[in-house]
């Protein structure tokens, strides 16, 4: 064996050692982190693909392939609640990316007294926790029932409001480290050649900002649609309820519980929300980050 080859027989263990020590490592870590995230999705879908209706008889998965749970949804008001989630749920994603792009907007591009203070105050209401406000709301929604009943307890609309005016201060925070990324020079320019403020806005800035603006559509979107607590307070006729809702009653009493119609339910309600995430990937990580670099 010549003096070379010796050489190389004792470089490779080493080579080894450190392509486990810097990227080796990252194989068996990434296969235990998608098994953890792709393992109860799998059980969910065999317990819906399940006739006999409970959890535990999906412990050998698909062993009892059916489609009688996706069948029985039609039997149910399911499809009345996907409807009204969705109108819940998009009417709070283009909601809070209109108020949310308007406030940010005026706190990023123009000086104004109480600015500040009003930066200030958004930032320390999102610091009280959501459930502080539960009791206020319902006192709140009661009242403005018995003047205006579109904004009073079971309304889609007094829903959509208490979501709106929750996510807005968040919303304006994630908006303005983003519009502040966008040089003022352009507003400058744009002025001179004589366009109004409306002009700018509708017409300059909001096709720059269009990664941010995905981005708190799907935040909104999904936090609607998977919102329970707010949503069992405020909807209280079956016919209202939001998918959340609907599907507990499914579950609730332990004696009548249905899983499998629950896990059948739950695959079905999980596609929109994927298939917005698909639709907006591409802007999710420009828009999460761009803003975080100026500003």
């Amino acid at each position: 064996m010549s003096e070379q080859t010796v050489k190389v027989a004792r470089r490779s263990p080493t080579r080894r050692s450190r392509w486990w020590a810097e990227v080796g490592w990252k194989y068996p870590l990434a296969a235990i982190i998608a098994f953890y995230a792709i393992f109860p999705l799998v059980y969910v879908l065999s317990a819906s693909l399940s006739e006999s209706g409970t959890l535990t008889g999906s412990s050998n998965l698909f062993s009892d392939i059916s489609f009688a749970n996706y069948q029985a949804l039609g039997e149910t008001t399911f499809w009345t609640w996907v409807g009204n989630t969705l109108i819940v749920g998009g009417a709070t994603a283009v909601g809070a990316v209109l108020m949310g792009a308007a406030a940010a907007y005026a706190f990023s591009r123009f000086r104004f007294k109480g600015r500040r203070p009003g930066l200030t105050t958004l930032l320390i209401v999102q610091m009280f926790p959501q459930t502080v406000a539960f009791v206020s709301v319902f006192l709140l929604l009661t009242a403005l029932g018995n003047v205006a009943p579109a904004l009073g307890i079971n309304s889609k609309i007094a829903l959509i409001c208490v979501y709106l005016g929750g996510a807005l201060g968040a919303n304006t925070f994630l908006m303005y480290g983003f519009f502040n990324s966008i040089p003022k020079e352009m507003d400058e320019a744009a002025k001179i050649d004589g366009a109004t403020h409306a002009q700018i806005y509708w017409r300059l800035i909001m096709p720059l900002v269009t990664p941010i603006l995905a981005v708190v559509a799907l935040l909104a979107f999904i936090s609607a649609f998977g919102d329970f607590i707010l949503a069992k307070i405020v909807l209280v006729s079956p016919d209202q309820w939001t998918l959340a809702v609907g599907m507990y009653q499914w579950v609730s009493n332990q004696l009548t519980s249905n899983w499998g119609l629950f896990a059948a339910g739950a695959v079905v309600a999980s596609l929109p929300v994927l298939a917005l995430f698909l639709a907006l990937q591409k802007y999710i990580v420009g828009g999460l980050t761009a803003g975080s670099v100026k500003g």
